[in-house]
């Protein structure tokens, strides 16, 4: 063997190392072969060494090694993936009762207190998952109660708004029911206008109160069963200006105002109190002004007949223009052609029944005011 490379370089330097690794090429069947040697040198007495020499094809002894990685990257790819895993699973764990928890509050910022997040868990998200579902029922029941006291609050500010129209048509016993007429011809004529709830709202209230100065003119002028003359005529036009003064000095009746304070406003600029005109006017005293004055022309007075319902839409329809707004007649004119609108009565839809909160509509027979008719009878 000694035209082997591994035991030529053992044979010359044998004595002065221990062991050593050489690579080294052989001929096979006229191939060349790349091969390991490695030896070692043991000493068997003072003068006596052995040579221990190991060859072998370099593919075969790197075979091990290469397994050896492909099963380590094998190795390696399973335990990340199964550390990924559990990775996922633990943070899924971890972020769906946040998820869920913010979900809990979006809803609850969006006021939809109905639902409740679950949260299986025994550490701390566990535990402020019960506090806000604890949180959640407090809100619920602390809007509900804040919903049912504005309700009863609604309801009081209401009663208490038609006790007073009540009162104040109660004054003159010819125009009893005068102001809930006016105020559901108001509801009917705004409908057909498509004014949004909250407008035909304040305007129902408007209507209401639309004659609440009342309360301050002289009964000997309120309740002559007589037409007035120009001196009390003058005295009743302050009647605007009286309720405005009145409800004005309360902030809560902001927005009911223009119904009370304009509605004998006319589009030419020929009413009273302050001489507005067109656009100047708001669109709660324009519908006020048409509804009171239909009721006015409809019902009796002892002195004076309430007019057909074909006569009364005819001699409104020609001050057009001039008193009243031309979409606000034209409304009125299309609910009376419904038979929606009739003298004294009105059919009211379900939404109008809502926003009147259920009130009885008011017997046809019921009398004219008398405010309205020194103006109607000029013509």
């Amino acid at each position: 063997m000694s035209d082997l490379r591994v035991v030529q370089e053992w044979m010359a330097t044998g004595r002065q190392v221990k062991s050593a690794l050489a690579p080294f090429t052989s001929e096979r069947e006229g191939h060349e072969v790349k091969m390991l040697g490695a030896y070692a040198t043991a000493r068997l007495d003072q003068d006596a060494l052995l040579g221990v020499i190991s060859i072998q094809d370099e593919h075969a002894a790197l075979q091990s090694v290469t397994d050896m990685r492909r099963q380590t990257l094998v190795i390696s790819l399973l335990a990340a993936t199964f550390a990924l895993v559990i990775g996922f699973v633990f943070a899924k764990q971890l972020t769906s009762p946040v998820r869920e928890l913010a979900e809990g509050a979006h809803r609850i910022a969006g006021g939809d207190f109905s639902q409740r997040i679950n949260v299986r868990s025994r550490t701390e998200l566990g535990e402020l998952g019960d506090s806000f579902n604890l949180m959640t029922d407090q809100l619920q029941h602390y809007i509900e109660d804040l919903r049912s006291a504005a309700e009863e609050n609604r309801q009081l500010f209401l009663g208490t708004v038609k006790a007073l129209a009540a009162a104040i048509d109660g004054k003159d016993p010819y125009t009893r029911g005068h102001s809930e007429r006016v105020a559901r011809f108001s509801i009917a004529i705004a409908e057909r206008l498509e004014l949004a709830d909250d407008e035909i709202e304040k305007l129902r209230i408007s209507a209401l109160l639309h004659d609440v100065g009342k309360i301050s003119i002289d009964d000997n002028i309120l309740k002559k069963p007589a037409a007035l003359t120009a001196e009390e005529y003058e005295i009743m036009k302050q009647h605007p200006q009286k309720g405005f003064k009145i409800m004005s000095q309360i902030p809560a009746m902001r927005d009911f105002l223009p119904g009370m304070y304009m509605h004998h406003e006319m589009m030419n600029g020929g009413g009273y109190p302050q001489g507005l005109k067109g656009d100047e006017i708001p669109m709660q005293a324009r519908i006020v002004s048409v509804a009171d004055t239909f009721d006015a022309m409809t019902t009796d007075r002892p002195y004076q007949l309430g007019m057909k319902l074909e006569d009364a839409i005819a001699l409104i329809k020609t001050f057009v223009g001039t008193r009243y707004d031309e979409r606000v007649v034209a409304a009125l004119v299309e609910a009376c052609e419904s038979g929606q609108i009739a003298a004294g009565r009105v059919r009211l839809s379900r939404r109008s029944k809502e926003l009147a909160a259920g009130s009885p509509a008011t017997s046809p027979a019921a009398p004219r005011d008398a405010k309205d008719s020194a103006p109607l009878t000029v013509s």
